[in-house]
């Protein structure tokens, strides 16, 4: 039995500046005392959110916040997730008076940014990526001409007029593959529409290496949180070249029936498993062996 990992995975360095930021905030000084809240999963992975809240770390939703059911007081201390949040959000805090920390990947970040200028310019938004997914709605939040699209179909069925000028954003995490057919799609319909390609280099890596991996083992596992978009992605692609691929979330996902007969297991991990859940599942493999 061999087990194989994919060249890239696992944390990207904005998770890892995320959480590095919640563990500088409550070792510095001047926040002794004070109550420390992270906005909603400050990465999607069970594993780390629960880890930091048994180091003290609160949690605030963000449907409480905009509901007034929040605990939040003048003075606490508020970090934002690494998937950002919405421009409401941003004003409600700063009305609370709380202390903000932003560990807003800063690919998110750009794309906020670009979205808001292009705006400014006269363009209106095309936003490819996920509507539930709280990047998307944070990004998008920013903009008051944002059509979001969740696919090529959904884009295919999208009213774009000719007379304007259009400019096309997307979710960090899309799958790079996806965003060349919708190029194409756009470059032989709609010469109105200006692309700007800002998926994340780190989500582009562990694509391709999970594609290269996935045709090469008997079998490939998936690390990584339920709701994490990047690694769903990461599933997805294996998939179409792998059917004996599966997701889990930890060791105790692991059946033995899956390794019958296999004799290369192939891993990666999105982005926000930490390498210590990795290490245990190859421990469980090697163990079912």
């Amino acid at each position: 039995m061999e087990i194989i990992r994919a060249k890239h995975m696992g944390f990207c360095f904005g998770v890892a500046g995320a959480i590095k930021m919640c563990y500088k905030v409550s070792s510095d000084e001047k926040n002794r005392g004070k109550r420390i809240y992270i906005l909603g999963m400050l990465v999607h992975n069970e594993h780390v959110v629960s880890e930091l809240s048994k180091q003290g770390f609160k949690i605030v939703e963000e449907k409480d916040i905009l509901a007034g059911k929040d605990e939040l007081h003048k003075g606490d201390v508020v970090i934002i997730r690494a998937h950002g949040t919405s421009e409401k959000i941003f004003q409600l805090l700063k009305e609370k008076e709380v202390e903000i920390y932003d560990a807003t990947c800063v690919f998110v970040t750009q794309i906020r940014k670009t979205l808001v200028d292009m705006e400014s310019q006269g363009y209106d938004i095309i936003f490819i990526g996920d509507k539930e997914h709280p990047e998307v709605k944070g990004i998008i939040s920013f903009g008051k001409r944002v059509s979001v699209c969740n696919d090529l179909e959904e884009l295919k069925n999208l009213e774009i007029d000719p007379q304007r000028e259009y400019c096309l954003l997307t979710q960090t995490t899309l799958n790079k593959k996806k965003l060349e057919k919708i190029k194409s799609y756009l470059e032989n319909t709609h010469q109105n529409v200006k692309i700007l390609d800002k998926v994340c280099g780190a989500t582009q890596v562990r694509q391709e290496a999970v594609e290269e991996l996935a045709k090469q083992v008997d079998i490939l596992i998936v690390i990584g949180g339920k709701t994490s978009s990047n690694t769903k992605k990461l599933y997805d692609i294996s998939m179409s070249f792998n059917p004996n691929t599966y997701l889990i979330q930890d060791e105790t996902d692991l059946k033995d029936e899956w390794f019958e007969g296999k004799s290369k297991i192939g891993i990666t991990a999105g982005a926000s498993t930490p390498e210590e859940i990795v290490i245990k599942i190859e421990n469980q493999i090697r163990g079912i062996h």
